[in-house]
């Protein structure tokens, strides 16, 4: 990890790829449990509201396997040279990359669909090595020197995965690492741009890939936000609590505060749906009746 990078912390608060909620106000997440951020390191493309036509243009290239990695890299170069954070923040990987990886043993950079094409394209562009584009299905293709063709035999070379965020690493499981594998490469190294610390890089080092992260989602990080005053002491008391445990510390929360699932219940259709699903699968013990 890059450590106390104070400027990267900032980029990650000032585009809202960390967001840290009121401390009465946990975030509701899809799967119907709450907690205290939420972390959207795509925001890191300048804004969400780039991050989301950027989503939006790949959704649309991708079914064009060929053609649609040079799009992306014609797309995030525009931004790259007009975007100050977007461009400090690339800068930041490649050196960070360079610092810690032998760049000559590296053969390929690798990125799957679709949130690691916002980071692996450009750096594969600006440290002169050839990009595997890995789509869901597991198909692959490779771009070099303005050409895209799908991937032959890799002949055991070594692949460097660039990727958004890392939790579990159930993605590199379940497809990048098989994509790499069924053409004959092996996936060598690992950088992304945050770590959620919830046991993905162990499992990297199962598959004995090494695993490097630009940030750590850990309390040291929020100790630091809380020094650089973009949280306060409140804020940072319940994410301590969280991160120590996650389902303990929301079930407290909300036997302290009864109201605030009837509140989400008459809240918009989403956080009605969630708080639903809080109560249906019953993750913090409340043993709630739905009226």
């Amino acid at each position: 990890m890059v450590k106390n990078n104070e400027k990267l912390i900032k980029w990650l608060f000032d585009t809202n790829a960390i967001r840290v909620c009121p401390k009465d106000k946990p975030f509701w997440y899809t799967s119907g449990t709450i907690g205290p951020y939420y972390i959207n390191t795509h925001f890191l493309y300048g804004s969400e509201e780039k991050a989301n036509k950027l989503l939006e243009f790949i959704d649309k290239e991708k079914e064009n396997i060929l053609k649609c990695p040079d799009r992306i890299l014609e797309e995030t170069m525009k931004n790259y040279q007009s975007d100050p954070i977007y461009w400090g923040l690339i800068d930041e990987m490649c050196d960070f990359i360079k610092n810690n990886i032998d760049v000559n043993e590296v053969d390929y950079i690798s990125g799957g669909e679709r949130r690691d094409w916002f980071f692996s394209p450009i750096i594969a562009k600006l440290l002169n090595k050839p990009h595997i584009t890995i789509y869901k299905d597991l198909t692959t293709v490779v771009s070099s020197d303005g050409k895209t063709e799908e991937l032959k035999e890799l002949n055991g070379e070594s692949v460097l995965h660039i990727a958004d965020l890392i939790t579990e690493a159930s993605s590199y499981e379940r497809a990048w690492i098989p994509a790499i594998k069924n053409n004959g490469g092996r996936i060598k190294w690992s950088v992304v741009v945050v770590d959620r610390k919830q046991g993905g890089a162990e499992l990297l080092k199962s598959y004995d890939i090494k695993s490097f992260s630009m940030v750590d989602i850990d309390i040291g990080l929020f100790k630091r936000v809380l020094d650089m005053g973009l949280i306060d002491r409140e804020q940072f008391e319940m994410i301590e609590q969280y991160i120590l445990d996650p389902k303990e510390s929301m079930a407290k929360f909300l036997r302290k505060n009864p109201e605030f699932i009837k509140q989400a219940l008459m809240a918009d259709d989403k956080t009605r749906e969630r708080a639903k699903l809080c109560i249906e699968k019953d993750f913090y013990g409340l043993n709630i009746e739905l009226s």
